[in-house]
């Protein structure tokens, strides 16, 4: 004695309710196997360590201090002996006009 197909159905509905599946007869390709996965956002958040306060956020916070960066202040410095030897980066054009005549040339 064979079940008819709509008892089946009506059962698989209730099983896909109680164990919160996504009822699906025709067996469609739907895709719900990758919104089951688990998030990766915070594994991959916390793969990173956390941003520690840099010399620049300390500024901001206490303009009271002076703080000295040698780094930017070597950068800044090398900077300077470069442009100074004329090897720098060229200026930027400002206005529509300046960058037609550098068109021209």
């Amino acid at each position: 004695m064979s079940v008819p197909r709509s008892r089946l159905l009506d059962l698989m509905k209730v099983q896909c309710r109680i164990f919160s599946h996504t009822f699906n007869p025709k067996g469609l390709r739907l895709g719900n196997h990758v919104l089951r996965q688990r998030l990766k956002g915070p594994a991959l958040a916390a793969y990173y360590p956390r941003k520690m306060a840099t010399l620049k956020d300390l500024r901001k916070a206490y303009p009271e201090y002076e703080m000295i960066d040698e780094d930017e202040e070597d950068r800044l410095e090398s900077l300077r002996i470069i442009k100074a030897r004329g090897k720098g980066a060229p200026k930027k054009k400002r206005t529509a006009e300046e960058s037609k005549k550098a068109k021209r040339r």
